[in-house]
């Protein structure tokens, strides 16, 4: 490979359910292979501890073997959804990660950022020292301080792992650039990024005659987001479709609703494993008389003592995907008990997921408002991330927008690919 001016520079999109790394080449931009035949890979960290001697630190895997590594049931502890503890007070605290060792959680972050660097610098045949680094538009909403906390352990980490100057980009606005390589004639393109832990807008004027300007603050009109995404969606759909057989919403012999916080942090990637201390176990066992259907109590315990909380993420995740695709999903819940099955339709989806999907659609309307453009005035709608995928909320967005036309970018790699595009800009004239 031949890389351009910037032979030491990457860009890595760092996302909630996947990630990705492009190195600038001669002519363009060139997605880093991180596994076998993939481009993207899963942002997920397995820390393997079965057969270490004491003195040992636990093996990682990463990505599809990371996830590949927990279904086989390797001793250790899967940790996926890292982005989403930037912002909170977990970052520099520790968690166990099993066989009493424990990993501090921006350690997993910088852990994971070095695999990535390590496989870009590989590809590349030499050692990479200047990043570009996508980040959403909030880390965290409402909150600028816990948002600037954000941004800084997550420069913290690539400093860490050896990056030496770190620029920032909006991973939107990236998307935008990559769209731009498309395009003949300005345009005003509202950019619908949608992944696994934030929903970003940001409404950018784009342009042949615009492509190689640096600095593009002028260009873009308006920027705006939730943090809502894909990673929201799967825990609503396990809470609506799954749970209920374990009896979340379920009553005691008094009438009453069973307590609901367990099943809530079940369907929540980085409290499930607080779920397994054996002080919360024991409380769990004894809430026993709090159901009235015992077969619910008796699921629910099998699901932490075989410690499935994650699997079921996996299922509700799974379920979600199919039914972007077909319409409709079977849940295959036989790792709970022999025979047990749950469905979901679009229509049921739809519903579960109602109040986040009006969110989002709420902050499209809010980034134009911002902007004081008309919606009429929108050319285009530009999708990427991998929850524009899910086809209601696409057309609850393009509903808002009926003048724009429809444009869809590669899901999982788009942000990378206009990452890549601005770190050549950013560097690329450097010596």
């Amino acid at each position: 490979m031949t890389l351009s001016n910037a032979p030491d520079v990457c860009a890595i999109d760092f996302g909630t359910s996947n990630s990705a790394i492009a190195l600038p080449i001669d002519r363009g931009v060139r997605l880093v292979e991180l596994e076998p035949g993939f481009r993207t890979m899963p942002t997920a960290v397995f820390y393997a501890v079965e057969g270490l001697e004491a003195h040992e630190d636990p093996h990682r895997h990463y990505g599809r073997a990371a996830v590949a590594a927990y279904v086989e049931g390797l001793e250790g502890r899967l940790m996926r959804s890292m982005k989403s503890i930037l912002g909170s007070t977990l970052a520099d605290q520790a968690t166990e990660v099993g066989a009493g060792r424990s990993v501090r959680y921006l350690d997993i972050v910088s852990g994971y950022l070095r695999h990535l660097k390590t496989l870009a610098e590989q590809e590349a045949g030499h050692a990479l020292r200047r990043l570009v680094l996508g980040r959403p538009v909030f880390f965290v909403d409402d909150e600028p301080e816990r948002d600037a906390a954000a941004q800084a352990a997550l420069l913290r980490a690539a400093h860490e792992v050896g990056f030496k100057e770190v620029s920032f980009q909006y991973e939107p606005i990236a998307a935008a650039l990559d769209y731009e390589t498309t395009i003949d004639h300005e345009q005003l393109v509202l950019v619908a990024d949608i992944g696994g832990g934030t929903s970003d807008f940001s409404l950018v004027r784009v342009g042949p005659e615009r492509r190689q300007r640096v600095e593009r603050k002028q260009d873009i009109l308006a920027n705006h987001g939730v943090h809502i995404a894909g990673t929201d969606f799967d825990r609503h759909i396990e809470l609506a479709r799954i749970l209920p057989v374990l009896g979340y919403r379920g009553v005691g012999p008094t009438g009453r609703e069973v307590p609901s916080k367990v099943y809530f942090d079940l369907a929540t990637w980085h409290l499930i494993n607080t779920v397994y201390a054996p002080a919360r176990v024991s409380e769990l066992r004894r809430m026993k008389s709090f159901y009235a259907e015992l077969l619910q109590h008796q699921r629910l315990m099998a699901v932490i003592d075989e410690r499935l909380g994650h699997a079921l993420i996996g299922h509700a995740e799974s379920a979600k995907i199919a039914v972007a695709e077909h319409g409709h999903s079977e849940i295959d819940l036989s790792v709970i008990e022999a025979g047990l099955l749950a469905s979901i339709d679009e229509a049921a989806t739809v519903q579960a997921l109602d109040a986040d999907l009006r969110r989002i659609v709420a902050a499209a309307d809010d980034t134009v408002l911002q902007a004081g453009i008309p919606h009429a005035r929108v050319d285009a709608l530009y999708f990427t991330g991998g929850s524009t995928g899910f086809r209601p909320l696409a057309e609850r967005i393009a509903a808002r927008f009926p003048a724009a036309r429809l444009m869809r970018g590669d899901r999982f790699a788009s942000v990378a690919q206009g990452l890549g595009v601005h770190a050549t800009r950013v560097f690329g004239r450097a010596a």
